[in-house]
């Protein structure tokens, strides 16, 4: 039963990527501005149904204003979960442009690819900050990496130089993503967590098979008060104040959540 569920929604998940690709393809060829996140948005929150991703957003994101929006990594089964929220441009790595599907998938989505290499930061930081020039706005995971949903890791502070470089500067907010529970039950284990959470040496497909047989995921994103930045002049600082922002929301659940 659990194999014909998982089926169903793979089924679901390519019945509307192939409805609404080419609208979207078709949108992009004369615009990369709101319009071309609409069916993105809807996309992304038809995928949440299919897979039983339910979201429970607190806090108000900004959407009156380009923003840089910082925040923690467990899954790639957070994009559906964001996307669905915001419209706005993800960065990503490199490599995911490669991936086969979620790489053409994330491109119609208008992520941003970057080199995480030293050597590459300054150009990349110039592509990002273009973007924002343009009036998109950014979401990142400065882990660089994704986690195992328990604790918030370290942030790396080079991308942060994007909100300090800027002359009007961007608005900054955090959000925290929070695991609340899984296949029908609170998430009281890290064996639950990892249903949801992808990470370490995991292979993508045999995780993402594991959780559509499961009857899915609620997700808590928690949407930060914007931090005030015009008195921060330091990247580590700003990063580290975001760190604080985000981590705070998991240190609360930590007693209970082992």
């Amino acid at each position: 039963m659990a194999g014909i569920m998982a089926i169903w929604k793979f089924s679901c998940f390519f019945f509307w990527s192939i409805l609404l690709i080419p609208p979207q393809m078709l949108v992009m060829l004369f615009s990369r501005g709101k319009a071309a996140f609409i069916l993105p948005t809807i996309w992304q929150r038809l995928i949440c149904r299919a897979f039983a991703l339910e979201v429970e957003v607190t806090g108000i994101p900004v959407q009156d204003a380009r923003t840089i929006y910082v925040g923690n990594h467990i899954s790639y089964l957070d994009i559906p979960v964001i996307a669905g929220i915001l419209p706005a441009s993800f960065v990503a790595k490199a490599e995911v442009a490669s991936w086969p599907v979620f790489g053409f998938l994330a491109k119609l989505q208008q992520t941003a690819f970057i080199n995480r290499s030293r050597k590459a930061v300054a150009h990349e930081k110039t592509a990002l900050s273009a973007l924002l020039a343009k009036g998109k706005s950014l979401i990142i995971f400065p882990e660089g990496t994704s986690s195992d949903g328990r604790t918030v890791l370290p942030f790396r502070s080079s991308l942060f130089g994007l909100a300090l470089d800027d002359p009007i500067r961007p608005t900054i907010q955090t959000f925290t993503l929070e695991l609340v529970s899984v296949n029908g039950h609170p998430v009281t284990s890290q064996e639950d967590r990892d249903l949801y959470a992808w990470h370490g040496d995991m292979t993508l497909m045999p995780h993402f098979w594991s959780f559509a047989k499961s009857h899915g995921a609620k997700v808590r994103l928690h949407f930060h008060p914007p931090l005030q930045v015009q008195q921060v002049n330091d990247r580590k600082e700003l990063a580290s104040l975001c760190h604080k922002q985000v981590a705070s929301i998991l240190e609360k659940r930590a007693p209970c959540a082992a």
